[in-house]
């Protein structure tokens, strides 16, 4: 990708970026292969939408009945970049002509540091910093708990209402909404504990009372439920994702973070969706000029590949034992080259200001929206990370089946959106940052259309 004006997209795709459709969504061909799914896979496994993908480029997936839909996932903000991106691809082929693993821990290579040095880079702050990189955004944030609790001596971890950070045992403890991610899998993780969040949508006092009121009930927690010199780290994503896409409110993070600071706690900030340019900055901190001790990434880091990261200040990381890091395919050759590739895209195509530019069309549009329609409570986000909270008009009162089948009527119609949110009553949209301004002003109208519906 050459550099460009960040207000277009980018050029070249290679599959026509139009919504198109064929048969009903799903087709003949996606049934039988559901079929055969269920007979293979189990239920616990869900998907979003039944349509099985053969191809998909910038801003489409094409499924198994040639259907072309308008992506607003991302693969839950993965593919920023666009799927199979030119460049990935590329370097990802020509990786995987040389060698496909050694294990780092093993016998090193040099896009392993690579991807490290650029993370030390990019990452909020200008300290000196340290990273390694692991498989998955649970799995970075387990590692950044990991070392705090190792760099402290403390045990004690706070996270947030609303809050979600995984599926292994001490990341589903982390996580806040039971159903699905943690009926029926218990016994949790220890030492674990729970602040309020700053929701300004459903905080009691109204939004302009927000942040202050919601940090002070936060330190007051802290300090006479846990012990502020007990806990190790305090973890928090600086835009939630699962959650609802809840944009704290302003000063919040701020007060947070100057409290870690006082009081010895390592504020680790959890951008394994933020990360990447999908906020509009680099990363979700920098909106309130928040610098993490520990950065957990994944998602948008390698383009679709496997792989996560952990970053921190050089004094906390240096502080773990040689050996006590690490695992088998963590930094796999193939996903550093693809990580490589995508961060050039990233800055050689400004998709910082391209995100920017994706919320400068989304959010009035969905504005609009919201003021003819009565069941949308709340329209928020950043960049390209944007959402609408329904509920039952002249209430506040969650409304996750509407919003069920107003995802289902998108779908209907070709575009791909997801849900989030602890009432299930939350349409997310997370656009490629390389789509089309045709494609993007087209998957606005069937979102329109399905509210008119």
């Amino acid at each position: 990708m050459t550099s460009q004006d960040p207000a277009l997209p980018a050029s070249g795709a290679r599959l026509p970026q139009e919504r198109r459709l064929v048969t009903e969504i799903p087709g003949p061909r996606s049934r039988e292969l559901q079929e055969r799914r269920t007979a293979a896979v189990p239920p616990g496994v869900g998907s979003v939408l039944p349509v099985y993908v053969t191809d998909a480029d910038g801003g489409v997936v094409v499924d198994a009945d040639g259907n072309s839909l308008i992506d607003f996932g991302s693969g839950i903000a993965v593919t920023s970049v666009g799927n199979a991106n030119p460049r990935v691809a590329a370097r990802v082929k020509a990786q995987a002509d040389r060698f496909t693993h050694t294990c780092f821990m093993v016998a090193p290579y040099e896009s392993y540091v690579a991807v490290c040095e650029n993370l030390n880079r990019i990452t909020p702050g200008d300290h000196e910093k340290r990273s390694f990189l692991v498989n998955s955004g649970a799995e970075a944030v387990e590692n950044a708990v990991k070392i705090a609790r190792y760099a402290t001596g403390r045990d004690a971890v706070v996270v947030f209402d609303h809050g979600y950070h995984g599926r292994t045992l001490l990341t589903m403890t982390l996580t806040s909404k039971n159903m699905p991610y943690k009926q029926g899998f218990g016994p949790y993780a220890p030492e674990v504990y729970r602040a309020p969040l700053a929701y300004p949508f459903r905080w009691p006092t109204g939004p302009e009372n927000c942040g202050p009121e919601a940090a002070a009930q936060a330190v007051d927690q802290i300090e006479k439920r846990i012990g502020a010199s007990n806990v190790a780290a305090v973890v928090i994503e600086p835009i939630q994702g699962e959650g609802g896409f809840i944009v704290p409110a302003p000063g919040f993070l701020p007060a947070l973070a100057e409290f870690c600071r006082a009081n010895g706690i390592l504020f680790v900030a959890d951008e394994v969706q933020t990360g990447f340019a999908r906020t509009g900055d680099m990363f979700a901190c920098e909106h309130e000029g928040i610098v993490p001790d520990i950065v957990a990434t994944a998602k948008g880091i390698a383009g679709g590949l496997p792989l996560a990261g952990v970053t921190g200040r050089a004094d906390i990381m240096d502080k773990v034992h040689v050996g006590g890091l690490g695992g088998t395919y963590g930094g796999n050759p193939l996903a550093c080259e693809a990580a490589l590739a995508v961060l050039e895209e990233i800055e050689d195509g400004k998709l910082t200001e391209r995100a920017r530019r994706i919320g400068e069309t989304m959010l009035p549009r969905l504005h609009a929206l919201a003021e003819r329609v009565p069941a949308i409570g709340d329209v928020r986000g950043r960049g390209a990370m944007l959402a609408v909270e329904l509920v039952r008009p002249g209430t506040k009162d969650p409304d996750p089946e509407l919003t069920a089948r107003v995802a289902r009527r998108c779908h209907e119609r070709g575009l791909l959106v997801l849900t989030a949110g602890t009432y299930g009553n939350v349409l997310r949209f997370l656009p490629p940052l390389v789509i089309s301004d045709d494609l993007l002003a087209d998957g606005l109208a069937v979102l329109d259309a399905a509210f008119t519906d």
